[in-house]
């Protein structure tokens, strides 16, 4: 499996701003979204093109263009939603599934609550989304249980990892790449990243 930390410096500058306690909810969701965008660049490379014919002003001619309607983008909720409104900013016809998972505080382990996937899942490339790889075992719940729906590929695009959470998930699904805007230093005792961004999904809905 490959991990790509995408080191442009548009992505640095808005992972700083991200990182800082004082930057408030309206703006967190914001840069979540402008960096979302700028890894969405980034995980759609290499993604089959389809041949169309335009009209330009001056003549018709070929065009390419990536199938929207054969990508389906699945936010872990309800973090994950956060980056929903970026991916589709460059992708506006990708199909839209849901995970609905929670980390329970205790053990730590991913807990089902909804899934709701497109049809033809097996014509369609898949792109999952959580603002955070931390222990990395709701991302792989959320991968394990996308496969029974056998879609064509599987990538994962998250802002913020971490070694441990790398190591888990590759352990568990050495087939789906990584993209992401950071590769932090560890993991705390209660399982955040550090030096991270807080509780992303607290600071995008700002319910702390």
């Amino acid at each position: 499996m490959s991990v790509e930390s995408v080191t442009h410096p548009l992505v640095r500058h808005k992972r700083g701003l991200l990182r800082d306690v004082h930057t408030n909810t309206d703006n967190f969701r914001r840069l979540v979204n402008e960096l979302t965008l700028l890894l969405t660049y980034e995980a759609t490379k290499g993604m089959d093109l389809e041949q169309i014919e335009v009209e330009t002003p001056l003549e018709v001619t070929r065009a390419e263009r990536i199938p929207g309607k054969k990508i389906a983008v699945c936010p872990i909720l309800r973090a994950g939603m956060g980056l929903l409104d970026g991916f589709l900013l460059v992708v506006p016809g990708a199909r839209v599934g849901h995970i609905g998972l929670y980390r329970d505080p205790k053990t730590l382990v991913a807990v089902e609550y909804y899934f709701k996937m497109p049809g033809g899942m097996a014509e369609r490339d898949a792109i999952v989304l959580d603002p955070m790889l931390a222990t990395g075992n709701s991302a792989i719940a959320a991968v394990e249980r996308l496969k029974e729906a056998r879609p064509r590929s599987i990538r994962f695009v998250c802002l913020v990892s971490c070694p441990e959470g790398i190591r888990n998930f590759q352990s568990a699904h050495p087939d789906v790449p990584v993209y992401t805007a950071s590769i932090d230093r560890e993991l705390n005792d209660h399982g955040y990243i550090l030096p991270g961004l807080g509780d992303a999904g607290d600071r995008i809905f700002g319910t702390k």
